[in-house]
């Protein structure tokens, strides 16, 4: 294994051990109670111990997240290509679009779970919302943004319109929708989990909520570094796929250090 291997590797590590000291130190210099904030060692222990939920409600939680991922980069993709080569569709869906962002999805969760049910629809639609803005408007900037000197040369080799957006518009837009897509895989399971708090009967949103009910502090803490190891593990694999996909468009700051 390669330096460099072992250097991105090791980073992370030493970091969580050292976020973990200061955990507990914090815990065991202030005398909080643990139902305010338990230890580390209590935390590890509700993960073995409540292996069997957490693993179900993780799984119900990706699942929601995976599907709203793949439902809003979608739709943002194809609102993002209405919006850049349609003024009529850009005038009716830009007030939409900001309006959506407008509005908190926590004041959109309880309509949605009434319209959409306690099931994983309205989970999914809710992790949409989250995600539709970021792709659709890192997407069209992309696409608004191609080279003039691509266009000028497509035009001289009489490419039609539809060959121009597939073979100079497209890929020119491709690191910008790469850009928008991670931070949508970012953010997309607060959509999910918000869904889940306001009503559901699983995923990782409905244990911390009872766990909060019941002051296990410890399960809520456990659910809660579960959610985010699921997110860190999602974003890399978006990451990954993308810079394989995107290999002609690298990341030139390594050039920097």
């Amino acid at each position: 294994m390669s330096y460099t291997t072992l250097s991105a590797v090791g980073r992370p590590i030493v970091t969580l051990l050292v976020l973990l000291a200061a955990w507990w130190l914090a815990t065991w210099i202030s005398g909080v109670p643990s139902y305010l904030l338990p230890t580390p060692q209590s935390v590890a222990v509700a993960l073995w111990t409540q292996r069997d939920l957490l693993m179900w409600s993780t799984v119900t939680t990706l699942t929601e997240t995976v599907l709203g991922l793949l439902v809003g980069t979608v739709l943002g993709s194809f609102c993002a290509l209405a919006i850049v080569f349609s003024p009529l569709m850009q005038r009716w869906l830009m007030p939409l679009l900001l309006l959506s962002q407008a509005i908190p999805v926590f004041a959109l969760a309880p309509l949605l779970v009434l319209w959409f049910g306690f099931g994983i629809a309205s989970k999914v639609v809710m992790a949409v919302l989250v995600i539709f803005f970021p792709v659709t408007a890192s997407f069209s900037d992309g696409l608004r943004r191609t080279d003039v000197g691509w266009l000028d040369l497509a035009r001289t080799m009489n490419a039609s319109p539809a060959s121009m957006l597939r073979h100079v518009r497209l890929p020119a837009a491709l690191p910008a929708f790469g850009s928008g897509l991670r931070v949508a895989t970012a953010i997309a399971p607060i959509g999910a989990v918000v869904g889940e708090w306001v009503g559901a009967s699983a995923g990782l949103g409905y244990v911390m909520l009872n766990a909060n009910a019941r002051i296990q502090t410890d399960v809520m803490f456990a659910a809660l570094f579960v959610l985010a190891m699921m997110a860190i593990l999602l974003w890399v694999l978006v990451d990954r796929v993308l810079r394989r996909v995107l290999f002609w468009a690298p990341d030139t700051t390594a050039a920097l250090a």
